[in-house]
């Protein structure tokens, strides 16, 4: 199954505990977490100039198509089970999905107070699990992306 990618901050908790919710949603193994800042993510954000690169999450499509902060939540509903109705309100209203995305974002630092360390560490675990697992079905080998 052709799989997007998830390009996050690592340096972030509350980036990675949201990554780790999606994750665990992600029953299918559709998506791929890659950390910002690597090799692979620079490649595949290549048409995504640098100052835009830490300020939101992206989804990359197997095709290569790139999704950044708001406009990338109805791609990732469609990818999850049973969000699809969640999928038609964000392409609905992408604008105010995008508004309420990146006032988030701008105060994850007071949201991440609120995610134990307990929390994040779960989430890293998840993270891991999901590297090791994609490892493990490629042996080592590139991806298409």
């Amino acid at each position: 199954m052709p799989r997007a990618t998830i390009v996050y901050d690592p340096d972030c908790g509350f980036c990675r505990w949201c990554l780790g919710k999606v994750l665990a949603w992600d029953r299918r193994r559709a998506l791929r977490p890659i950390p910002l800042g690597g090799e692979e993510a620079d490649r595949l954000l290549g048409d995504v100039p640098d100052a835009e690169r830490r300020v939101s999450w992206h989804l990359v499509s197997p095709t290569g198509e790139v999704n950044s902060a708001g406009a990338a939540f109805a791609p990732l509903f469609r990818l999850l089970p049973g969000a699809a109705p969640l999928a038609a309100v964000a392409s609905r209203f992408p604008r105010g999905i995008d508004r309420a995305y990146r006032w988030v974002a701008g105060n994850r630092s007071r949201w991440g107070r609120f995610v134990t360390d307990g929390a994040k560490r779960r989430a890293d675990r998840r993270i891991e699990e999901r590297l090791r697992h994609q490892d493990a079905a490629t042996r080592g080998r590139p991806t298409l992306h």
